[in-house]
């Protein structure tokens, strides 16, 4: 158990269901505890360092999933956080959010679909990411590198191809055809010299 500087503890609760898959080498089975204080700095608790917006920002595309709270009241304010690094990457210039989404967003607070709306866009942000995932691991596929051996072994497929191609003689069996002409042609042959 590790103290915050100001000796709250950083028990961290168990881990909520993320945005992202886990990366290798994160502690999947908790989340990290970050705490806000009055001056508005955010300590992790789990590197004991004070940390950014932009670094929670990255934990969030890493897959890595953490909860902040208020230090003083020791309320849940992980939303909050999180619309602020929406805010800020808004204010870079990273426009994701099409103002009129915005603007039916802001009008849907108070509305009587309120309640339902989160839940709707929860879902659909789960089924677009299941999609960009599928389509990831399609793209991977497509663009895997080949091993040496099946390398060679297309290689050789597709000089016999070629060699049966440009043969002089056509295929095997207009060889096999022409050799026994040939041998007839020989017999005949002999055998007029042999009369002679």
């Amino acid at each position: 158990m590790t103290k915050t500087p100001t000796g709250s503890d950083t028990t961290a609760p168990p881990r909520r269901p993320g945005p992202g898959p886990a990366r290798e080498g994160d502690d999947a089975d908790t989340v990290v505890v970050i705490r806000k204080y009055a001056n508005r700095r955010l300590y992790n608790t789990e590197s004991s360092s004070y940390v950014t917006l932009e670094d929670l920002a990255q934990m969030v595309r890493h897959g890595r999933d953490f909860v902040v709270y208020d230090a003083k009241s020791g309320d849940d304010i992980t939303r909050g956080v999180l619309t602020q690094i929406i805010v800020e990457e808004e204010a870079k210039g990273s426009h994701l959010l099409p103002e009129s989404f915005l603007r039916q967003l802001i009008g849907f607070y108070g509305d009587s679909l309120q309640g339902v709306l989160p839940r709707y866009l929860e879902m659909t942000m789960q089924g677009f990411a299941r999609q960009q995932e599928e389509m990831r691991r399609g793209m991977e596929q497509a663009f895997k590198p080949f091993s040496l051996e099946e390398v060679s072994q297309r290689n050789m497929a597709m000089m016999e191809r070629a060699m049966s191609l440009f043969s002089p003689f056509g295929g095997r069996s207009e060889l096999d055809a022409l050799k026994a002409e040939n041998a007839t042609l020989k017999a005949e042959l002999e055998a007029m010299k042999a009369k002679r």
